[in-house]
């Protein structure tokens, strides 16, 4: 199955298992570190019933830690919420910088392994399009992913947002010559353009400025 025959058909499989492997890895973590937590209590408790006393700042530190793990865990699944619901409908009116700060959040792993730091920027203005959620994700990561590649380690990647009568636009921005000269398969590929398509967008490749940018139709669409 292509994306021109289901544009949720393969392509939109791999970017969820993608995502939702990365989530659950996370999700792993936090389960790491707070058993090794448990397991430092219990040690102490060991040697309190052998008599030796308590320290309560360490008792208090691996509090604080399993507290914070919680908390980390509970942003988690409330990302992994959101994205598991952006397939409940085909065609929804959205907050376009709620999209991109999900795709941020949800590409933190990914970028904090090549050493790059994302920053959503929100605009003036709220931003709304009526587009298939699931698929603006998915073009959204398209975009960053590309330009996560090219980057080197220490380097920051901004999206930002904004619009004009035609067109609402997120900029995946890495800098002047980032983009220059990018080796690799040519951007968007085949099956990303059938996404893009199928969104009804375009894909603009700035080398000068190091930016991809997703357009989207801001207008009604098309009878």
């Amino acid at each position: 199955m292509t994306y021109e025959a289901d544009p949720t058909g393969q392509g939109g499989l791999r970017f969820f298992g993608k995502m939702t492997a990365s989530i659950s890895h996370e999700v792993k973590n936090v389960l790491s570190i707070i058993n090794e937590s448990a397991g430092l209590l219990d040690d102490l408790t060991v040697l309190a019933e052998k008599g030796t006393p308590l320290d309560p700042a360490r008792l208090k530190t691996q509090a604080g830690r399993i507290l914070k793990q919680i908390q980390r865990a509970d942003g988690i699944i409330k990302l992994m919420n959101r994205f598991a619901h952006s397939v409940d409908e085909s065609e929804k009116s959205v907050d376009l910088f709620d999209m991109v700060e999900l795709i941020a959040g949800l590409s933190a792993r990914f970028a904090s392994v090549r050493g790059v730091e994302l920053a959503a920027v929100p605009p003036e203005k709220p931003i709304t399009v009526l587009t298939n959620p699931f698929l603006l994700q998915h073009a959204l990561w398209v975009c960053l992913n590309f330009v996560m590649e090219r980057c080197g380690k220490g380097q920051k990647v901004l999206l930002g947002l904004d619009e004009n009568e035609n067109w609402a636009r997120v900029h995946v921005t890495a800098g002047p010559g980032i983009l220059k000269g990018s080796p690799g398969t040519p951007f968007p590929a085949e099956s990303e353009g059938a996404l893009i398509r199928a969104l009804r967008a375009e894909i603009e490749v700035d080398e000068a400025k190091g930016e991809a940018v997703l357009n989207l139709p801001s207008g009604p669409p098309a009878l």
